[in-house]
């Protein structure tokens, strides 16, 4: 009789992305950002009621969405799809804090903004369907590949609350980055903004607009969120068309969401030590997940416990966010009040 693990090996992956699935997807997502390219041609400064608009509308999608799964599916796909979409939203609130101080480090005009996030957005699109479809296939080859997954997403999770717990800061340091000094190296680089244009003839020779540069830094950085964002959806589902869709949906509204959140990123104090725990807690359910293909005695951690948790992580970090912000302010209050001692 041969051995369950070596079964699991040889089947291939179930999913529930038909290729007119896929295909209905990928010209609904092509569609979209070409919607976008065409309103920001113009740049202009996105006002707030304009970004909460799009905001509930891309927050609108993957509901129903999720209601057509679960009516198309079943429930199981359903839950996989909103826990996974929930874990992909949070990581990116945590991006858009770095896409933050990118844009701030760069001087990139508030009206130019969009467009250098649309344009972060399509990379960080391509590069997720790039390291989704090398999960799928690694996934293939045997269960140890949850094992790594789990080993990746603990370490960075340690990585994240070490940083939290010592108060140290994201900080972005453009000289550091390699992209940014072999652009240089090649070719000029204007001094201002020249609109929404990537390359420009200045002195008889092509030059690159700031413009670019703030681009390929945002892209660059997408490389390093899919090594954790793409496990992390992994842990949740294996069924790689429910990890891109989930992915999709939570880069589409990445922009919107920017200019919602832009002035209360730096108030999530303890964001950073909720997507520790989220991270950590999907690593753990990883790793069980291997450790039950091997031996069937050790637990699983079901599918909808995990949206429990990382509903009720989120919801504690921001209520412990708001009152520390809270304390902060009555603290300042105090000390503007109090009279200067005259010795």
């Amino acid at each position: 009789m041969p051995a369950p693990t070596s079964l699991m090996m040889a089947a291939p992956l179930e999913t529930i992305g038909s290729p007119q699935l896929w295909a209905f997807t990928v010209a609904g997502l092509v569609l979209l950002l070409g919607v976008d390219f065409v309103l920001t041609r113009r740049p202009h400064e996105v006002r707030m009621r304009e970004a909460v608009s799009w905001s509930v509308f891309y927050l609108a999608l993957p509901l129903l969405f999720g209601l057509y799964a679960w009516r198309a599916f079943g429930s199981q796909a359903s839950v996989e799809f909103y826990t996974g979409y929930v874990v992909e939203k949070s990581l990116s609130v945590d991006n858009l804090f770095v896409f933050m101080l990118l844009l701030s480090a760069f001087a990139v005009p508030r009206r130019l903004a969009r467009r250098v996030l649309l344009y972060g957005i399509i990379g960080a699109l391509a590069l997720r369907a790039v390291f989704i479809a090398l999960g799928a296939a690694a996934l293939q080859s045997g269960t140890w590949v949850f094992l790594l997954f789990g080993g990746i997403l603990i370490v960075t999770a340690w990585k994240i609350l070490k940083d939290a717990l010592s108060g140290k800061k994201q900080e972005v340091d453009i000289s550091s980055m390699r992209t940014i000094r072999l652009l240089r190296r090649f070719m000029p680089v204007t001094n201002d903004y020249c609109g929404s244009r990537l390359v420009v003839r200045e002195g008889g020779r092509r030059a690159l607009t700031p413009l670019t540069l703030a681009i390929v830094a945002v892209f660059a950085t997408d490389i390093v969120f899919a090594v954790d964002s793409v496990p992390a959806v992994y842990g949740v589902t294996e069924d790689p068309f429910l990890v891109f869709i989930t992915n999709a949906f939570a880069l589409l509204g990445l922009r919107a969401l920017y200019f919602v959140l832009v002035g209360v990123l730096e108030k999530l104090r303890h964001l950073n030590h909720g997507l520790g725990v989220i991270l950590g807690f999907i690593g753990l359910k990883l790793l069980l997940h291997w450790a039950h293909d091997i031996w069937p005695a050790v637990p699983e951690i079901p599918t909808l416990i995990s949206l429990g948790v990382i509903i009720v992580v989120l919801t504690t970090v921001t209520i412990t966010s708001v009152h520390a912000n809270r304390r902060a302010a009555r603290r300042d209050l105090q000390r503007a009040t109090v009279p200067p001692s005259d010795g």
